[in-house]
This record gives C-alpha cells, structure tokens and sequence, in this order.
C-alpha cells in the first residue's frame, strides 16, 4: 500500500489554496494531507490544510529554522514548500533531509542570486538573456541621475525594491504636479518626481532602489520545474495583456527562461517573468518559489504542484508537456470559507494550534471558487 504524502506550506499566498487543491487530486491518486500555517488567523490556506497552525512573529531566521525543523518532526512531514525565510531554510536543507522531510526550493546559492535583483540583472546578463536598462539607486542624487538618464532615452521611469516580491513597493515617477488628480478615483501607481525626493530627504536611512524604464506588456511569466541535475522538466508560459490571460510555449520567452533555470540550478518550481521593452522580450524578475497563478496550468491539463512533489520525493515525472493549450481566460475575485472561530493574533511565545479544520469536498471543482481568483474563460 502506497503511504499518504504529508505536505507543508508555510505563510504562503492565498490564491495557493489552488496549490493544494491540486495536491489532492493528483493524478496518481496518492493521499495527500496538508499542514499549513500562517501569521493572519483568517488566512484561506489554515481553512483549507487539514492541519493548521498561528506562526509565532518575530522570530530571526535563525529562530525560524528551528521552529520549522520542530514542525517537520511533530507534524510528521514529508515535503516541506518554503515562502518565509526561504533563504535560511535551504541553507540548513541537510538538517530537514536528516529529519525526513523533503525541501521543495532550490539550493541556497540560487535563491542568493535572484534575492536582490541587482545581482539577479548581473548574473543573467552574463550568460546572455536581456535585461532592461537599470539603475541601482540609494541617494536623492542617484535618483534625479537615473531618472533624467532614463527620460532623455524616451522612457518612463520607475521604481522598485531591489530585494522583494509580489510587487510591493512598485511606483511609476512622473513629473505632474500633486493635485486633486491623484486623489479621484483608485490610488494609482504613478507618484509625482518632487515628493519622492523630499521623501528621500526626510528620510532616516537610505533606501535601496531599482530605477528602470516601465516595461510594456504584454507580460509572461513562465513556470518552470528545475531537477536536481539542472534539467527542465516543464515550461509554460501564462500571458498577460489587460484583462485577458492566455498560455504559450513560443521560444522567444520559453528559451530564456529555460537557460535561467537550468542555468542557475532552479530546481523544483520557480518563475521566470518577462515584458517588453521596446520589441524584444526583457526580463522582469525571478521567483525562486512557486507562482500564485501556478494552479492556472490546470487550464492547459497540467497538474505542476503535484508533479513537484513527485520530483522533490525521487518519483522523476519526466518530460511534463501539456496535451493542450488552454483557451484565453480572465481573473476575477470569489469566496472562500476561512476558519470557523477568528482567533486573536498570537504572541511570539505561543504555538498552540489552530483547530484542524475538514479538507473542502472532493467532488468540488478547482477552480469553482476563489481565495483571490478563479478563472473564466473570455
């Protein structure tokens, strides 16, 4: 008899209450039980794992390797699919294999590659992919040079964190003034040049920055499933332009994304982004962990969750090719039940459990609802 899988996702997204849908319904149809846990007591995924947890705050990542490490070992698990401190995780990968557990990441000399996107940039372009025009910026000067460097070569400039992800702290520089424009409406990316420098003046420390053109869509980001011998097992792009959302396998973004993966050993599942700059493919950005939108693949007949686990078990898959190519399709918002008693925030010094909460029904389909999206078909 074929034991059950026992997989752990720490502080992930909410849209991966997909991730683990798919999971469970495998194509092998092996038993799958999932623990999860989480800093927000209404996060979607403790509703949906079997098991769940509150995640003690403020721990070093020092303090959280040996939390996980306790988890793998009381919660009996057999993969282990890091989000939070995904670097210090890895670089104790031989501690959680001693402790039976699997890490679904790639090895800690890939992840300290993509973790700041300055030598993400450096790194790539030696070995010959496209990246756009950047600026690492730290100073008020630094800025206004890289800004007027950027707007003499015709482009729109913007910024980001060099180290980061999710889009978080993304804004578009423009030079019209703060007005009653910028307050109708949805807040919107765009933030006028003379605030940001006197924000930068007034601040206590200096910031570390990534001044770049604004690349043009459409975007593509491309799930990639890396084996520990550096060699691709899947790669399907998932477009975006607007609203609509599609999938390809054209070379022009799958050849680049395969030599980043294969190239800097990103095993397991990573995601590889490009967009436009000018007509050429550029990249945008690397994630050395499984996309939100991974689940999306379910579209083009394609299980990557579970082909993952089978990869990080010693169960090699093989080639993963889709039979097919999903129709184009939309993202749009939908419920998903959470926990059934709130529970307050927990104190650092406090690991009690969370009620173990019943999987969804298994007759539910994947994609019927969502804890951020479900898809339609356009």
């Amino acid at each position: 008899m074929v034991s059950r899988v026992r997989v752990w996702l720490n502080r992930t997204y909410a849209e991966n209450v997909f991730f683990m849908d798919q999971l469970r319904r495998n194509p092998s149809d092996r038993a799958v039980e999932i623990h999860a846990t989480h800093g927000d007591p209404d996060s979607p995924v403790l509703a949906a794992a079997d098991t769940a947890e509150l995640e003690p705050e403020n721990l070093s990542p020092a303090g959280y390797v040996e939390y996980a490490l306790d988890q793998c070992g009381r919660r009996g698990i057999d993969v282990f699919v890091p989000r939070l401190h995904q670097s210090a995780i890895v670089a104790h990968r031989a501690e959680f294999e001693a402790a039976g557990t699997a890490v679904l990441a790639p090895p800690p000399e890939a992840v300290a590659v993509f973790h700041d996107k300055v030598i993400a940039y450096e790194a790539v372009q030696a070995i010959g992919v496209p990246v756009p025009p950047w600026f690492r910026v730290r100073s008020e000067d630094e800025l206004v040079a890289a800004v007027g460097e950027l707007e003499a070569g015709g482009h729109k400039p913007c910024f980001k964190p060099a180290s980061g992800a999710g889009g978080v702290g993304f804004r578009v520089i423009t030079r019209t003034p703060f007005s009653l424009m910028h307050l109708s409406g949805f807040p919107s990316p765009y933030v006028p040049l003379d605030l940001v420098l006197e924000a930068l003046r007034q601040a206590e420390e200096p910031v570390d920055w990534l001044v770049m053109p604004r690349l043009e869509q459409p975007e593509v980001s491309v799930d990639c499933l890396t084996g520990p011998d550096n060699r691709i097992r899947l790669a399907v792009g998932r477009t975006k332009n607007g609203r609509r959302r599609g999938f390809t396998l054209h070379e022009q973004w799958l050849d680049p994304a395969r030599r980043i993966a294969e190239g800097f050993g990103l095993h397991y599942l990573s995601n590889i982004q490009f967009r436009m700059f000018g007509d050429r493919p550029v990249l945008m950005d690397v994630n050395t962990r499984p996309a939100g939108g991974l689940h999306q693949l379910s579209l083009c007949g394609v299980n990557a969750p579970w082909a993952a686990v089978q990869l990080v078990l010693g169960e090699d898959p093989g080639e993963v090719v889709p039979p097919f190519l999903g129709q184009d399709y939309t993202v749009v918002s939908g419920p998903r039940p959470l926990g059934p008693v709130p529970l307050p925030q927990q104190r650092p010094e406090t690991t009690e459990p969370l009620p173990a909460v019943p999987a969804p029904p298994s007759d539910q389909p994947v994609d019927s609802v969502g804890a951020a999206a479900q898809v339609l078909p356009l």
